[in-house]
């Protein structure tokens, strides 16, 4: 009633799927989906639970959580699918953690960037994003909280300089626009994540005395005008305006154009936008990149905005005109450390 979205989301797909319920096995070999280790019951239930759904409601969202990638999960049960609407990019949220745990920037690879996020059956719809739940609970940590730990209690104000929060706000903003408009067909969020709550959630239990202290979302960090937290939710509610103006996650999967591992800058095209990246610490004037349309170029998005933690090094109001050489055609751009930016062909 209140927000006009209704359905089911089916949990442990993966689990139900297969008679040894996927533990252990790599997913690796048509054989794997296909063999004796389905388990042609839950198929069959999945089926029927997916027709009864659209029937009672054929407005109704459903949404699979498998890990496995199973072919025909969302195609239409009259061809031989399981009739879901979406699955859940699980691997996604799962990278950004292993990525910001586990590996130093100087290792990023700007290819396997790309890639892991591009993963997925065409045909299967896949909901992308970059963290859930799962991360924002007691005992783990969200991406903002890996970014920037502790500071998150002492340099939140907008007069606090640190460079630990500066780096972690820009990254922040890249990692939610990159999984965004690479991941999938949808986009999730979990309440608070998106202006990067600092604390995780703990439900009232017998552990912690039964106490109510996390249970909550401090909303009220978001509309300080003091504290930086509003950088990200105004990016956030940005970034969204943005792909309901360029509706990127409707179109073809991205094109590749560029992955530049020395400057940690990958470029890529979806929906008739270049999107460049700079995951990396140096900032590149006149910096090359190829596109596939002779031309002019606009900015339509920059994470370097000043209203949205930027330091506004990018003008947007400047035209970039592309040239034609004789290896393609190649656009000149301002690179800037750790900023992502959006062009559009006008």
């Amino acid at each position: 009633e209140e927000f006009r979205f209704d359905g089911f989301r089916f949990d442990g797909v993966t689990s139900m799927l297969y008679l040894d319920h996927g533990l252990g096995t790599t997913f690796d070999a048509p054989e794997k989906y296909f063999g004796d280790n389905v388990d042609d019951d839950a198929v069959t239930y999945l089926q029927l639970a997916n027709t009864l759904c659209h029937e009672l409601n054929p407005k109704a969202v459903t949404i699979a959580e498998d890990v496995s990638g199973m072919p025909g999960l969302c195609n239409p049960i009259a061809d031989g699918g399981m009739g879901f609407d979406y699955r859940l990019g699980m691997g996604l949220p799962d990278f950004w953690i292993k990525i910001l745990k586990d590996e130093p920037e100087e290792q990023w690879n700007m290819k396997n960037f790309f890639f892991t996020m591009t993963n997925h059956l065409p045909q299967t719809k896949t909901v992308a994003y970059a963290e859930s739940h799962d991360q924002a609970l007691v005992g783990d940590k969200t991406i903002a909280f890996r970014l920037m730990d502790k500071e998150m209690y002492t340099s939140m104000g907008i007069d606090t300089p640190s460079m630990t929060v500066d780096r972690g706000i820009a990254l922040h903003k890249m990692i939610r626009l990159f999984t965004l408009t690479l991941g999938g067909e949808a986009w999730l969020n979990f309440m608070g994540n998106e202006f990067g709550h600092p604390e995780w959630i703990d439900f009232p239990r017998l552990d912690n005395g039964w106490s109510y202290q996390y249970a909550r979302r401090q909303w009220s960090l978001v509309d300080n005008e003091n504290l930086k937290y509003r950088f990200m939710g105004a990016f956030d509610k940005a970034m969204l305006d943005f792909v309901k103006r360029h509706p990127v996650m409707q179109t073809p999967p991205a094109w590749m154009l560029y992955a530049d591992e020395g400057n940690k800058t990958v470029v890529y095209e979806r929906g008739n936008l270049i999107f460049v990246f700079n995951w990396g610490p140096l900032s590149i004037p006149d910096y090359e990149i190829p596109v596939r349309q002779t031309g002019d170029y606009r900015i339509v998005l920059t994470t370097d905005d000043g209203a949205f933690g930027g330091f506004g090094n990018i003008d947007v109001n400047v035209k970039f005109p592309s040239e034609k050489k004789e290896d393609g055609i190649t656009m000149k751009v301002y690179n800037v450390s750790r900023v992502a930016t959006v062009y559009q062909k006008l």
